[in-house]
């Protein structure tokens, strides 16, 4: 339906002509048996030359790339909410498939598998998450004569499950860690059987993943709210609320194994990444290798995993999750039976491309290389790059990228992405943005790589985690390598400080940004009027026998501050803030799509980027990113006067999954009003102050906007008063 654009097509060529690079400076000299496209051929006789990827965004455009370099058509399905994506305009062909619910579109096998018989694809690729681990979809597929790119329905459901996984893993000799992973489902023994491992304790959804339907329990006092939030949140996620329990280790790491099988019974590992730094039981930076992970380890850990997709006849790609103590013991946790968020820091470590390996074991390749063969040259740091405010306990959010720029692709620097400038965060779908990948020759020098890429990466239109990423990425403990899953909360006040002023150089580059930006806008108006002596084509500031001195204020954060800004006759500014006078010139200049600001304050120059959008002033440096504040007058605000006296209000726009009160209820500061189900996540509405509920003002299964009263509290006397 969508044809390749021109911009689709360099897109292509780049990524193939870094590949090609990557791999001559990585892989030792070695022959590939190259062949046309008949040298896809699977075992029936029937071979791949058009792939549909049943996923959007990243990982579908993902995947286009390789299949492009592979002379193999791609197929894309999309959303109504996606009909303008990415990927959909990446692709050769583009068949839309229903409206934006995950469930009516993305998740529907019967509208997928119609779409392959339509397009006449070969095989699809099911990417990670929606139907990518889904045992049934592969199934399907196997009966209407479609290739899977994955392993065969059986490992997916013996994975899947993981109290089935865990037997089979300890069968095998890989080491389990002690849980319950019984049939009983009844409250009563799984809490019995927490009791009896010993708290702290995790619940897991027994068919989880990518962190939904895990909880960490404490208590036995926090047990059954726990176990009810991980049950429902299974069930919306993956249809099935039974669940396991098991020992959870302190301040573990999560190091996992990137495995890949074939039809030949042939098994090989690419490494491992540790993925320790989370939030929300969610991955934020990967690398790989692990820092200070011993040979032998590494070795043990490698085994370990093929041993693992061995004892399952694993094909295609897959990863062994491990924890890992201080002691760099390691006990099987899970293994996701697809390709994860992550393989881009692996196939940087090895040279590879993983999804080529994909789609040649689909079509009954051997594994390209045997253990030997797979190098590990330097290190690889991947930062997820999501819509989300990190000092609101990192709460997804949806809305406009209305700046996007991004730094430099080259042949360690890649940008994962699947949205430009101009599109728009989904609140029907996950909050990432991107992932920015880094290569360089050691540990230490890919992280001064990966620091001054994020301060490259700039956008405006909604929180992100970016600066975040540069805080946590600087961490002298995360530069030791001294990294595990309670990281984030550890270093909590050092990575999520509170707000500081900013600095008065800030300030007065925000100033001249603003002065110098009205300044071109009349230039650009005196060439319009072609009266270069008019008027109101002036905005020198120039006044006679004297200097013109402007009164200007700016927001920062929610204080006003006062620029008194005098027009020097050579050009340049005075600038009092306080009682301090700074003395600035500077000009603005472009670069591609990027106005950038030059500013000299008090003889030091910088350079910053400059983005001024409605009534907010953007400044991207080295230094990071500043937003400073344009006061709208009086006259043009509007403020709401209609109030619901403190009532709990929608973080974001979502569908109200649960109520667990109603009118006339008396509830205390932080008990449990709500649950909203909003971007793939469970988000629980407390209650902002004690007091009784006058009004619910949604029932379940009802969708709320961002910022919407959720419920109403009676107007006590003191609000009374204070409001006469």
């Amino acid at each position: 339906m969508a044809a390749v654009s021109a911009v689709s097509v360099l897109l292509v060529a780049a990524e193939r002509s870094r590949w090609h690079c990557l791999r001559s400076l990585l892989l030792p000299p070695r022959k590939w048996n190259w062949k046309p496209r008949a040298m896809y051929a699977t075992s029936t006789g029937q071979s791949i030359t058009k792939v549909l990827i049943a996923n959007r965004g990243e990982i579908a455009c993902r995947v286009m790339r390789t299949a492009k370099k592979m002379d193999v058509r791609s197929v894309a399905v999309y959303s109504e909410a996606d009909r303008h994506s990415m990927h959909v305009a990446m692709a050769d062909e583009a068949y839309c498939i229903g409206p934006a619910p995950s469930q009516q579109s993305y998740l529907s096998m019967e509208k997928i598998i119609q779409v392959a018989k339509i397009s006449g694809s070969q095989a699809i690729h099911p990417g990670y998450g929606f139907l990518s681990e889904n045992m049934e979809f592969a199934e399907l597929c196997k009966q209407e004569g479609i290739i899977f790119i994955g392993p065969p329905s059986s490992a997916i459901r013996d994975m899947g499950i993981k109290s089935t996984s865990k037997s089979i893993m300890a069968a095998a000799g890989v080491p389990v860690v002690e849980g319950y992973h019984g049939e009983d489902q009844s409250d009563q023994c799984l809490k019995e059987q927490a009791g009896r491992i010993g708290y702290p304790v995790m619940i897991k959804a027994v068919r989880g993943g990518g962190g939904k339907g895990m909880r960490i329990v404490r208590s036995e006092k926090e047990f059954q709210e726990q176990l009810e939030s991980a049950r429902r949140e299974a069930k919306k996620s993956f249809n099935d609320d039974a669940m396991l329990i098991e020992k959870f280790v302190d301040t573990p790491r999560h190091v996992e194994v990137q495995i890949f099988g074939d039809h030949h019974g042939n098994a090989v590992y690419l490494f491992e990444r540790d993925c320790s730094v989370q939030r929300r039981h969610q991955k934020i930076i990967e690398e790989a290798p692990a820092p200070g992970i011993k040979p032998e380890v590494r070795k043990k850990l490698g085994e370990a995993a093929v041993k693992a997709a061995k004892a399952v006849n694993y094909v295609g790609a897959g990863t062994v999750e491990f924890i890992m103590d201080s002691q760099h013991n390691f006990y099987f946790m899970e293994m996701n039976t697809r390709l994860q968020v992550e393989h881009p820091v692996t196939e940087m470590i090895t040279g590879t491309d993983l999804v080529e390996w994909q789609l040649r074991i689909a079509a009954g390749e051997k594994v390209p290389l045997s253990q030997e063969e797979i190098p590990l040259q330097g290190h690889a740091f991947e930062a997820r790059i999501y819509a989300e405010d990190p000092n609101n306990n990192f709460m997804p959010g949806a809305g406009p990228l209305v700046h996007l720029s991004t730094p430099r692709a080259d042949l360690s620097t890649r940008i994962e992405t699947g949205v430009r400038q101009g599109d728009e965060v989904s609140v029907h779908y996950d909050p990432m943005i991107a992932k920015l990948v880094i290569w360089a020759a050691d540990r230490q020098a890919a992280l001064k790589k990966l620091r001054y890429s994020l301060r490259q990466y700039n956008i405006v239109g909604l929180s992100t985690n970016i600066d975040f990423l540069l805080r946590l990425s600087g961490h002298p403990e995360f530069e030791a390598g001294n990294v595990h899953t309670d990281f984030i909360p550890q270093h909590h006040k050092d990575l999520l400080p509170e707000r500081r002023a900013a600095t008065k150089v800030y300030l007065c580059q925000a100033a001249l940004g603003l002065i110098l930006q009205e300044k071109a806008v009349t230039e650009a108006f005196k060439l319009q009027r072609q009266d270069q002596f008019s008027p109101f084509s002036l905005s020198s500031g120039r006044r006679l026998n004297m200097c013109y001195t402007r009164n200007m204020t700016f927001k920062d954060g929610t204080k006003n501050v006062a620029i008194a800004v005098t027009y020097n006759h050579d050009g340049s500014y005075t600038m009092q803030i306080e009682d301090k006078t700074f003395q600035v010139l500077g000009d603005l200049y472009s670069e591609g799509d990027c106005t950038y600001l030059k500013c000299s304050v008090d003889g030091v120059v910088t350079k910053s980027k400059l983005i001024i959008l409605k009534n907010t002033i953007y400044l991207f440096s080295m230094e990071g990113s500043t937003e400073i504040g344009i006061p709208v007058p009086k006259y043009l605000s509007s403020v709401s006067s209609e109030g619901t006296h403190g009532g709990a209000t929608a973080p974001m726009t979502g569908t109200i999954e649960k109520v667990f009160v109603k009118a006339g209820d008396k509830v205390k500061a932080g008990d449990s009003l709500m649950v909203m189900i909003a971007m793939k996540m469970e988000h629980t509405i407390k209650a902002p102050k004690d007091g009784t509920i006058k009004k619910v003002l949604y029932r379940e299964g009802s969708q709320a906007n961002r910022h919407a009263s959720l419920v109403e509290f009676e107007e006590e006397e003191s609000d009374k008063s204070e409001s006469e």
